[in-house]
């Protein structure tokens, strides 16, 4: 079996087991097809029907990294699926390359702890997984995963949900910088990372400016609180931690609201009408 066809029948077959709970999908009633349709998982990763088709029938070009990272994280591959993936569409890991791998560990606190906002960065800063409470606080993320980079986003000055003072600004936009920085000492040979940073630099003349100041790093100035204007539940005041996953140096992004609070109230019942907006097709 050549690698197409292999490629196509080993997504059919991910495809095929996996069930419409396990992704976050709500059943109604009983169901002809065996595991996901191929419209969900489009809907899923981010792709067109039509793309999804040609991959399982062997006639799409090998998918790129951006399109393996968004099969893995709809299909809920484990570990070593992710790495046969990868493999079967011809990309080596590792490689002094920044990691898209999302670790099963991390997908299960993904999908167990249901009523927190969660999303897994990678080291650049894009967003790689989420959960179904995170798309309810700020959105439905961008389906091109270079539009899911925060630092793109937020020196783009890209439309969001979230709400920063002055002194939040100036905090979250030196550590993302510092962040950005590591990561490129670390992976000096990415070419993704290289261009990132060039392309935000040639947009944003602040981004510019401090990554052309050396010393002004500060990691720890992440902001650890999160204010969200939401259009339907109003404001949002959370707490916001990260953390740092060993494996494959990602980034963990955890949004909690105080308990009895008017904030918990509105991100419990943005998590119910969440979970009953999303009927399946058809």
């Amino acid at each position: 079996m050549n690698s197409p066809d292999e490629l196509a029948s080993t997504l059919r077959g991910w495809r095929e087991r996996l069930v419409p709970g396990r992704a976050g999908l709500p059943v109604h009633g009983p169901r002809r097809a065996r595991g996901l349709r191929r419209e969900e998982l489009a809907v899923l990763a981010g792709l067109s029907v039509d793309h999804v088709v040609r991959l399982e029938q062997g006639r799409a070009p090998a998918p790129g990294v951006q399109v393996c990272v968004a099969l893995a994280r709809a299909l809920h591959l484990s570990d070593a699926e992710q790495e046969r993936l990868f493999r079967l569409a011809g990309h080596e890991l590792g490689g002094g390359r920044v990691g898209r791998l999302v670790p099963e560990s991390t997908r299960r606190l993904l999908e167990r702890l249901d009523d927190h906002p969660i999303a897994v960065h990678d080291a650049m800063w894009t967003l790689i997984a989420w959960n179904r409470p995170w798309v309810a606080l700020l959105g439905e993320p961008a389906a091109r995963e270079d539009e899911r980079n925060a630092v793109w986003r937020h020196f783009t000055g890209c439309p969001t949900r979230t709400v920063l003072t002055a002194a939040e600004r100036e905090d979250y936009e030196t550590a993302l910088v510092a962040d950005l920085r590591l990561a490129q000492s670390r992976y000096p040979r990415d070419p993704d990372l290289s261009a990132l940073v060039g392309r935000v630099g040639s947009a944003s003349e602040e981004f510019r400016s401090r990554w052309d100041t050396p010393g002004v790093d500060d990691l720890a100035r992440q902001p650890t609180c999160l204010t969200v204007a939401h259009p339907d539940a109003g404001r949002l005041d959370l707490d916001r931690d990260v953390l740092a996953s060993r494996h494959g140096d990602l980034r963990i992004v955890v949004c909690t609201a105080r308990p009895g609070t008017e904030s918990a109230a509105r991100l419990a019942l943005l998590g119910a009408l969440e979970f009953e907006s999303m009927a399946p097709p058809g």
